[in-house]
């Protein structure tokens, strides 16, 4: 069925704390996006997120970030006194996150809601039961994280570096109260992202999340699940993730990630994705697979390398990986992240999976030759985006690119005189074959460069940050995208 959604990540939400949050205003845009008939929110990953504050760079794969949990909603607990939150100074410029704020003063906040909640413990049994796949072993990693002083797990001492019995449970005796704190926050993130989801579901709307398809190395994952992936006997990487040289970087790209250990994994039937994927069917409605032709192949680089030049491409699990998922998880459904460097394997591969592809407009309009990104170029089991959180929004791409190929746009979109460059583009989304259609809510909001969300390759500190100003989201402007999601069938 023909729909549309709407990409901005919960981070992007307006708050007094800081950063957006499961709180009233994730409420309201349910509110908005049911009135601009909208069927999808599409956000990024929702994990604690540590060094550059990548959602794409999380401690785990399976628990929640804890600074989106909502002080308000932990007032009306009585687990947190007004005063209590007011105390602090949040933010410096309420258009932005200032992560540097979050982590001096976050937790000290939430210690005091847990100090108030030991009380009634017993309800996190049950939570605990049901998520004790992850929820132990991450509870464990991130006390320890604290006692070493936030340094990576590839740093811990020997005994606890490869889980010796009697480092595990001196450590589990020490650290006693974080780890229960630990346990703490993810019971409420997860109690406030149910109720959320529950709402928005109550209001026709479905959540999209992201999954990235590698985790760092200092993450739970890899440190209580080392034989899945590629490490040597001091569990340091053999070779690490990346992409190679193209037209864009003469070195490629280096991310460092550890590689999954693809024949080990097979044994088991890939218990560890398997896991994985519940996790995400735990919190999505549909999941994006990040970086999909990973799981075709995969470019490995010697670990130390210092560019990923001297990588080679490795065969992936294919359809394998992707048959296991589908038995274990029939109603999940998926979407099959294939920007990049495709090869007739990697269409082949997508084709047979059945997961829909990703279309993005911003790479449609090349004067000098014709693109799969045009809307006639499409078939109807796609996605088509304005942009995805690592483009420029579109009034920086109108800004940005060639004379040319503006020119090009414009008369591809037929844009009328007093039509904006994105509105035309996003009506050429709307009306293409595209099973779905997502635009960023920068692009509607047809907002530049300060609102762009990623730039892929920076660690500069600007990323990740945006967020919406109170009163950006009116009624007049819910009945305008209402109005174009009828137009095009898509409501």
């Amino acid at each position: 069925m023909r729909s549309s959604g709407i990409l901005m990540h919960i981070t992007s939400l307006p708050s007094p704390y800081g950063i957006g949050t499961l709180g009233k205003a994730a409420y309201q845009f349910v509110d908005f996006l049911q009135a601009a008939g909208q069927r999808f929110w599409q956000i990024l990953p929702v994990g604690p997120t540590g060094y550059g504050d990548s959602p794409y760079q999380t401690f785990s794969t399976a628990a929640g970030n804890a600074y989106l949990i909502d002080l308000d909603l932990l007032v009306d607990e009585g687990l947190l006194q007004p005063e209590e939150i007011s105390a602090v100074t949040w933010f410096e410029d309420p258009a932005r996150t200032d992560y540097g704020i979050l982590f001096e003063q976050r937790l000290s906040v939430l210690k005091k809601a847990f100090a108030r909640f030991r009380a009634q413990e017993s309800s996190i049994a049950s939570f605990a039961e049901e998520e004790r796949f992850w929820l132990d072993e991450y509870a464990l990693f991130m006390a320890l994280k604290s006692h070493f002083g936030g340094a990576p797990w590839s740093e811990w001492p020997e005994d606890i570096r490869f889980q010796k019995p009697e480092a595990m449970e001196h450590y589990q005796e020490e650290l006693e109260d974080e780890i229960e704190f630990q346990r703490f926050l993810q019971y409420e993130f997860f109690v406030q992202w149910k109720a959320l989801r529950n709402y928005a579901h109550a209001h026709g709307v479905e959540i999209i999340g992201d999954v990235p398809i590698y985790v760092p190395l200092d993450s739970a994952d890899v440190w209580s699940n080392p034989r899945s992936f590629q490490l040597d006997k001091e569990r340091r990487p053999k070779c690490v993730a990346g992409v190679p040289p193209d037209y864009f970087s003469a070195d490629g790209q280096l991310w460092g990630n550890p590689l999954y250990d693809w024949v080990r994994m097979k044994k088991d039937g890939y218990r560890w994705w398997i896991q994985r994927m519940r996790a995400a069917a735990s919190l999505f409605d549909v999941v994006r697979i990040d970086h999909f032709r990973g799981i075709e192949s995969y470019w490995s680089v010697p670990y130390g390398e210092e560019t990923a030049r001297n990588g080679v491409w490795v065969k992936g699990p294919g359809m394998n990986l992707i048959r296991a998922i589908k038995r274990e998880l029939p109603d999940l459904r998926f979407i099959a992240e294939d920007l990049g460097f495709m090869t007739p394997e990697v269409i082949a591969l997508v084709k047979k999976s059945g997961f829909p592809s990703m279309k993005v407009l911003e790479f449609a309009f090349d004067s000098r030759e014709p693109s799969d990104y045009l809307p006639h170029n499409y078939n109807s089991n796609c996605v088509c985006y304005t942009g995805t959180h690592d483009n420029e929004t579109l009034v920086q791409w109108s800004e940005a690119t060639s004379p040319e190929d503006y020119d090009y746009a414009v008369r591809y979109l037929a844009k009328g005189p007093a039509e904006s460059i994105c509105r035309a583009v996003i009506r050429a989304g709307m009306g293409s074959v595209a099973e779905l259609f997502v635009a960023q809510m920068q692009d509607w909001l047809e907002l530049g460069e300060g609102a762009r969300m990623n730039h892929p390759g920076t660690t500069d500190g600007k990323n990740w940050r945006w967020r919406l100003a109170k009163g950006q989201l009116t009624e007049t402007l819910a009945k305008e995208i209402c109005e174009m999601t009828r137009l095009y069938g898509r409501a």
